[in-house]
């Protein structure tokens, strides 16, 4: 659970959450088609496609990023490029050295246990309010996504897990209603699943990764923020019991 990277507004937070309160309604929350993106920015469909090369390991940490390259791979301009690219340095999944260019970033597990320290206290604010504040609309999403968790660890689709975990983590800051809290998560999205998404398959249960996601969707569901912010404590203490676990693998 890794809550709406980039920064956003109040405004732009509810707008998410009322567009996938609209793809709910046209069917289940499964697996959102990367190349389809409409209503989106040409930098923000760079950001979004190039964030997902990243954090599902196509991009490998240590891997030299050409722009020229990046904009024949997703048939996107260089200025957007270079915005998405900019982006990704502030989230910390992209580094610019000297003499050798931008980087995708290289992972480690004691940096992970550091920000967990902050996810934990962050996360379960936003779960306790978004059970407090969610529109029955975006209620009506938090069913499907739970749904679709579970479907996806029944299958072991691990991809499709983390599509809707981005998903999920958009419609809870905007359900929360809390720029700020959201804000000082924002950094955290995409090298919280990455690091889930090199490791998981040694180290973690996927299952029980979306079971625990699927809990604090059916609390926020519910309107049980007390629910809510208990399902997000014991998400965080698996998180941290897996990440600690790879420090053997």
């Amino acid at each position: 659970m890794n809550f709406v990277s980039g920064k956003s507004s109040t405004r732009g937070l509810e707008k998410r959450g009322r567009a996938s309160a609209g793809r709910a309604k046209a069917g289940s929350v499964t697996r959102a088609d990367q190349g389809d993106l409409p209503d989106l920015t040409l930098t923000e469909k760079a950001y979004r496609q190039l964030e997902e090369l990243i954090t599902t390991l196509v991009l490998p940490p240590g891997m030299v990023l050409g722009e020229q390259n990046l904009v024949q791979r997703l048939g996107i301009g260089r200025t957007p490029i270079r915005e998405a690219l900019q982006r990704l340095v502030r989230d910390g999944l992209v580094v610019v050295m000297p003499r050798r260019g931008i980087l995708v970033s290289e992972i480690n597990v004691r940096t992970q246990l550091r920000l967990l320290e902050t996810r934990r206290v962050l996360e379960g604010l936003i779960a306790r309010l978004a059970a407090e504040r969610a529109t029955q609309e975006e209620r009506t999403v938090f069913d499907a996504i739970a749904r679709d968790m579970r479907a996806a660890a029944a299958s072991s689709d691990d991809l499709a897990f983390m599509r809707l975990d981005h998903q999920f983590n958009e419609l809870i800051a905007a359900a929360s209603r809390n720029e700020f809290a959201v804000r000082s998560l924002a950094n955290m999205a995409g090298l919280s699943r990455r690091f889930w998404y090199q490791h998981y398959k040694q180290a973690a249960d996927l299952p029980l990764t979306a079971n625990l996601h699927a809990d604090v969707c059916d609390a926020v569901a519910r309107r049980d923020a007390e629910a809510a912010g208990a399902a997000s404590d014991r998400l965080i203490d698996y998180i941290e019991s897996f990440a600690r676990k790879t420090l053997d693998t």
